[in-house]
């Protein structure tokens, strides 16, 4: 016995402009506000967006990491291990009181320090070319946080950016161009490989990266490791280490499932969280971006030498910053060009916010401040600094010109690599650089 099929409500009427009959309910009209706000929400959930600025922060940050770790690898111990200023107890109970997380308190032996100093460089190198890009975003924050918590009193300025960026680069799809990931997923999709469902590869790497990598935090987690807590203090308020490394493994691991095994709406629903949080991310970097300038500009102006236009004189005349020191010491001497340089510095980094809506001035202000962070690094001594600012504001370079620095690397690299006769039957060449950027990074991988 079967029973009746309910009765199915009548559809809404279409809003065809014209007037409803009498009798008939009239057809409802869309405000302007909520097309405006329909339209707003269609953008920020359709696709993620900047691949290519996102691409280019997660290699400034990454690379500027990776040349301090190289740079300071004879310094290692006296930096960050055993052999600092600072003991294990000390810096124990210094994270302690500041309620700060590092992995190098899991152990006070050497061998631990050295392994950690090297699994954060083989993070922040992987990260830079784009392998398995989500996983690393991840080993590439907890290798930031650690060493830099290890030793809380070193660093330039640029260290605190870096330590942000880190984690607001976890929530982003920075591996949709220029990675490892990216052009992973290019050939597949070239070779005809299914991007999802039950007949896509089924990624041994991944699988055991993400085993490996769960088995070591649920060590650590029975082990009692510091600052592994769950609603203690952690990078939110209430909202613990171990609930944030947990939740990013049991994420990854449901986000390759789903793609595997559910490619339907369950995939269509996290898809859209991701570029949610991709967006939401990178809003953040921008707004970071936006404020330490703010903060740095009007700060400047309440300064007395700032505003006699003498400021640029001093660092000038400091031997720790000298690197060079007949040209600071040449630069120094003429007037006119320190009273511009200071004013001019003033005028470029509190202007800067009030521009990113207008195209021509933001990318005058922004090659301006290029300049600025690149004659510290010259003049100063201050490289890294210098690089981690500088890597910030590429945030805002145009889509045009990235595009167009693509087509001059690839043509260069093309002209110096030519490539082989393709097979008859062979598949074409991957999709167009803007077709990537929407696919790339989306491959049925567990942890990439």
């Amino acid at each position: 016995m079967t029973s009746p099929m309910p009765q199915q409500p009548p559809a809404a009427p279409r809003d065809t402009g014209a007037p409803a009959a009498p009798g008939e309910p009239s057809a409802y009209q869309e405000t302007r506000m909520e097309r405006v706000i329909g339209r707003g929400f269609a953008r920020v959930t359709a696709r993620a967006l900047a691949p290519y600025q996102t691409a280019v922060i997660r290699i400034g940050f990454a690379g500027t990491w990776l040349l301090f770790l190289l740079r300071e690898w004879p310094h290692r111990q006296e930096l960050y291990g055993p052999a600092g200023p600072f003991d294990f107890t000390m810096v124990r109970q210094l994270l302690t009181g500041n309620h700060g997380f590092s992995v190098l308190l899991w152990s006070g032996s050497g061998g631990w320090f050295q392994l950690v100093y090297v699994l954060a460089i083989a993070a922040a190198a992987l990260l830079m070319l784009g392998w398995r890009t989500r996983t690393m975003s991840v080993l590439f924050m907890v290798g930031v946080i650690s060493l830099q918590n290890r030793s809380v009193f070193l660093g330039d300025g640029g260290d605190n950016v870096l330590h942000l960026m880190s984690m607001y680069l976890v929530l982003t799809r920075c591996g949709q161009v220029w990675s490892l990931d990216a052009r992973r997923a290019r050939r597949a999709a070239a070779a005809g490989i299914p991007q999802s469902g039950p007949d896509s590869p089924r990624d041994l790497p991944g699988i055991v990266l993400w085993a490996v990598l769960g088995l070591a935090l649920a060590a650590a987690q029975l082990a009692g490791a510091p600052g592994l807590t769950w609603f203690g203090h952690g990078p939110f308020p209430h909202f613990g280490w171990s609930l944030a490394l947990w939740g990013l493994w049991a994420a990854h691991g449901l986000w390759w499932a789903v793609r595997r095994f559910a490619p339907g709406e369950p995939r269509t629903v996290l898809d859209t969280l991701a570029v949610l949080a991709h967006n939401a991310g990178l809003l953040v970097i921008m707004v970071e971006v936006c404020l330490v300038y703010a903060t740095a500009g009007w700060y400047k102006i309440q300064g007395t030498r700032w505003q006699d236009g003498t400021a640029v004189y001093y660092p000038l005349r400091l031997d720790y910053f000298s690197p060079w020191p007949d040209l600071s010491h040449l630069l120094g001497g003429n007037g006119l060009i320190v009273m511009l340089i200071t004013y001019g510095t003033v005028i470029v980094q509190v202007a800067f916010p009030f521009t990113v809506f207008n195209r021509r001035l933001k990318n005058v202000l922004l090659a301006a401040m290029v300049c600025e962070h690149l004659s510290i690094a010259f003049l100063l001594g201050l490289p890294f600094f210098s690089l981690a600012m500088i890597t910030a504001d590429l945030v805002f370079l145009p889509t045009g010109f990235l595009t167009w620095c693509e087509r001059r690397g690839s043509a260069l690299r093309r002209r110096l690599f030519p490539p082989r006769a393709a097979a008859p039957d062979r598949a074409p060449a991957g999709p167009a650089p803007e077709a990537a950027a929407r696919s790339a990074g989306e491959g049925p991988t567990l942890v990439g």
